[in-house]
């Protein structure tokens, strides 16, 4: 028996075992580079800091901090008040934007719905409009100078203050409500066109009427997708950045740390690297621990764990 022969089984085990690496590489190597590489390197920015050498005019040079750009962080006021800020931004637009999607998408999924294509690009188009021209528009609505809708209120005997110190956290909530629950209602409304129709007409045969139908047969079904886009609506309420920077421009009420990001921002600005570093590990950490537990509720809730 030859060489060649008695080696060919270890060939073919080696290369069974090359074989999963050299496929997943082409993942792997862009997901180091892109995704972990600067989450590593925000990481040890983080935990470093500036001193200057012979006074406030010296040579910068960074050394080892350890946690104190993390003490310094959450010794913040301002960044504490704008990681709650969010959160009580989340806990009522993110329910808010995830129940219009819902309704919308039921809509549309019955069967005495018309213009179904039309209406699904109407609530879609939204998302297609970039955040900085969104904001923008709606800015010009929420302007008493400008306002229509501002001017008309007026005209009642109303004086809205969209812009003003009580309602500016809800005016950027109507703002990112208006541009995502179009695309909200799209991965929902694909959910409902997905679900077995023999399901659907054996309930409507036992008598299920449309809103029996619709709350308790379809929603149970799509859950995934409802924890799918509620998750995505957790990680981006953390991540609010555009709307309130653009509304920044005209109106007092919000300031450089009016969110998490925009300290961070604010942070990098002026130059104080390490310690946007530290923010944006916190505001990634606090993503994560949202999500994830957000996902491990849902998971127990429906009594799958």
């Amino acid at each position: 028996m030859s060489a060649s022969v008695v080696d060919a089984p270890k060939r073919r085990r080696l290369g069974s075992r090359i074989a999963p690496a050299a496929f997943l590489l082409p993942f792997l190597i862009p997901f180091l580079l892109i995704f972990i590489g600067p989450i590593g390197y925000a990481v040890v920015q983080s935990l470093q800091k500036v001193e200057r050498v012979a006074g406030l005019f010296g040579t910068p040079t960074t050394v080892w901090a350890g946690f104190a750009q993390y003490q310094r962080a959450l010794s913040d006021s301002d960044f504490v008040a704008s990681i709650m800020r969010v959160l009580l931004f989340g806990v009522i637009q993110v329910p808010v934007m995830m129940g219009i999607a819902l309704l919308v998408a039921l809509l549309l999924d019955t069967q005495s719905a018309r213009l179904k294509r039309f209406h699904r690009l109407a609530v879609f188009a939204p998302y297609g409009i970039p955040g900085v021209v969104a904001a923008l528009m709606w800015g010009f609505l929420y302007d008493p100078r400008l306002s229509p809708i501002v001017s008309g209120l007026e005209a009642v005997g109303l004086h809205p203050d969209f812009l003003g110190t009580d309602h500016i956290l809800w005016s950027i909530a109507n703002v990112v409500t208006w541009t995502y629950a179009g695309y909200n209602m799209i991965i929902i409304y694909a959910a409902l066109q997905a679900l077995p129709s023999d399901i659907l007409e054996a309930a409507s045969i036992d008598g299920a009427r449309p809103l029996r139908l619709a709350f308790h047969i379809k929603v149970p079904l799509i859950a995934p997708a409802l924890v799918l886009t509620a998750v995505f609506s957790i990680i981006g309420t953390l991540q609010l950045f555009t709307e309130p920077e653009v509304l920044k421009t005209i109106t007092t009420t919000i300031t450089s740390t009016y969110t998490p990001t925009m300290a961070s921002y604010s942070a990098a600005s002026a130059n104080d690297y390490s310690y946007a570093a530290a923010l944006s590990v916190l505001i990634a950490g606090v993503s994560f621990v949202l999500s994830f537990g957000f996902l491990r509720f849902t998971t127990r809730w429906n009594g799958t764990s």
